[in-house]
């Protein structure tokens, strides 16, 4: 699909918000519509049946995380992708975000440049999925990408090879850039709950993993677990 025939829904109670981002989205071609708070925002998007939804977290009435709550219950947006505006910088409101049903957030002030990236990548994700062009077995993020089938990274045009549990710790960080596992989750579905391994078990992989792609991939959120950040 072409930029054009992407239709977004802006949705933050500060006009100079609304005018800055429909601004820099419509340069890109992209059909911006936009709410001020969130309730006029579902019933906007039961209309126009967005393909992304960037919605502002603290607003009056219903707040971001409400409001993303209720979407998430109309069949018809279902596919519709969710991010989130925030003036917070804690983890614990990057993880309810996650909690809600948002696919991804962005922190403010916001950097034009860094929105884009962002709107891109997700609709061309939202793109693949619908045309299955996209296979399972690949995820992409950044200039990483992970392919299940083969168990192999490629980054920079250069293969490497994992071992079975940080390739599955990696692959489950990427699943869901930004999005803050908790070490108890990460225990669950890399090692599963029946296997018992001492608590430094995911320090030592993920330290392994920053040797081979990098530092600056995934960050540790302390006294909660590890996010992989792009």
């Amino acid at each position: 699909m072409n930029a054009n025939e992407y239709i977004i829904l802006l949705v933050d109670d500060e006009p100079d918000i609304l005018e800055f981002v429909s601004y820099n989205l419509r340069k890109e071609g992209y059909q911006v519509f936009t709410e001020n708070n969130g309730k006029s925002a579902i019933e906007t998007s039961k209309k126009i049946l967005p393909h992304l939804i960037i919605l502002d977290v603290m607003m009056p009435e219903m707040d971001g995380m409400e409001t993303c709550q209720e979407l998430k219950k109309v069949p018809s947006l279902q596919n519709s992708i969710i991010i989130f505006l925030t003036a917070r910088s804690e983890d614990y409101s990057q993880m309810a975000g996650f909690d809600a049903g948002a696919d991804d957030y962005i922190s403010k002030p916001i950097k034009p440049a860094l929105l884009l990236s962002r709107v891109k990548a997700l609709l061309r994700r939202y793109s693949s999925s619908l045309s299955g062009s996209e296979s399972d077995s690949m995820i992409e993020v950044g200039d990483i990408v992970i392919d299940k089938e083969r168990y192999v990274i490629i980054r920079a045009e250069q293969e490497i090879v994992l071992p079975k549990k940080e390739f599955e710790l990696l692959t489950l960080l990427a699943s869901k850039p930004n999005k803050v596992f908790t070490r108890e989750e990460i225990f669950s579905k890399v090692w599963g709950n029946n296997v018992v391994v001492g608590d430094r078990t995911i320090d030592v992989h993920v330290r392994k993993l920053r040797e081979k792609i990098g530092i600056e991939y995934i960050k540790t959120v302390k006294g909660v677990g590890y996010k992989f950040e792009v």
